[in-house]
């Protein structure tokens, strides 16, 4: 099997901003992965905060053995951005080689439009007020947060949208202290869940705070091996591909932590609709689906998923699976 890496870059619509920094691109890697004349494409976004870098991820790829299956990826690469792109890369190739859909093999349920979140990125309460009021037909609506005036924040989003379902993730910006006083103001304001509001590592106080807001979590929830630690402290689970390292734990994810009373959310890094399709898969029937990756976007790639009153729409063979 060949397998090849390029990188991508795909401007913005706007700066997005999260308590963490501010980016004005996505820049991106896509694996090809090519055998008996079929090829089979997958993305990934390589996130500093797991500590990768586009050059660290491309190296992990470019070692690769000649020969390999999906079964052996999982142990060749450790979950994370490189085994994602190639992971989704072979079950588009497999798709394409079988003539039949991705979630046919998988042994899922035709997919069909999911209800997605639109991202507000941090800002000014006046400037998230005025984005919120731009887009308050969505009916989801994702509010970052984490840092000083996040209730002035949450309030002017509530009074741009006054009809949207609102969700808040604070990317650890928080302090137990903040998540207690922050909370009964954040339900009051129809707040339904907050994601990751204390640091991965440093959650433990989660298990003995009263949680009337839903707690998920994100940077705490890698794979199936991050479950247990979760059990007590988060009410809800964010899968994300480019954490679990691919369609193929994603799914193995979901059914853990559902089997273990977590209720489930599907979301994304800011990419392309080809980062975004197979989670499209993975996202039906979850609590709370996050897949705007593509609306942040100035230009998407060809073939785009599809985004319509009736949410984000599954992937057109041409570009995935």
């Amino acid at each position: 099997m060949k397998v090849s890496v390029a990188t991508e870059v795909f401007p913005l619509a706007k700066t997005f901003t999260i308590s963490r920094g501010s980016k004005t691109e996505a820049r991106v890697l896509v694996v090809t992965v090519e055998a008996d004349g079929v090829q089979g494409r997958g993305e990934c976004v390589p996130y500093a905060r797991y500590g990768e870098t586009p050059e660290s991820v491309r190296a992990q790829v470019e070692r690769l053995p000649a020969a390999f299956d999906r079964g052996a990826l999982q142990r060749l690469l450790p979950a994370g951005a490189a085994r994602n792109a190639v992971d989704c890369a072979l079950w588009d190739w497999e798709a394409k080689r079988a003539g039949r859909r991705v979630w046919q093999l998988a042994g899922l349920a035709a997919p069909g439009p999911q209800v997605t979140a639109y991202t507000l990125s941090l800002d000014t309460p006046a400037a998230m007020r005025a984005e919120a009021a731009a887009q308050a037909a969505r009916p989801v609506l994702k509010v970052k947060l984490g840092g000083e005036g996040d209730l002035a924040r949450i309030e002017a989003v509530r009074a741009g949208a006054p009809a949207a379902r609102i969700i808040v993730d604070a990317n650890e910006g928080w302090t137990p202290e903040s998540y207690a006083a922050l909370a009964p103001a954040l339900l009051r304001l129809g707040v339904a869940l907050v994601e990751q509001p204390l640091p991965a590592g440093a959650d433990a106080a989660l298990a003995d705070m009263a949680r009337p807001l839903p707690v998920c979590a994100d940077e705490s929830c890698h794979d199936r091996a991050s479950l247990a630690a979760l059990a007590g402290r988060y009410d809800m689970v964010n899968i994300k591909l480019d954490k679990t390292g691919g369609l193929t734990e994603a799914l193995a994810l979901r059914a853990e932590a559902e089997r273990m009373g977590f209720g489930i959310m599907v979301g994304c890094m800011v990419g392309s609709s080809l980062a975004m399709a197979p989670a499209v898969l993975l996202a039906q029937g979850a609590a709370v689906v996050d897949l705007d990756g593509p609306l942040l976007l100035a230009a998407d790639r060809p073939y785009g998923l599809v985004y319509d009153a009736g949410g984000v729409h599954p992937p057109e063979p041409q570009l995935w699976g």
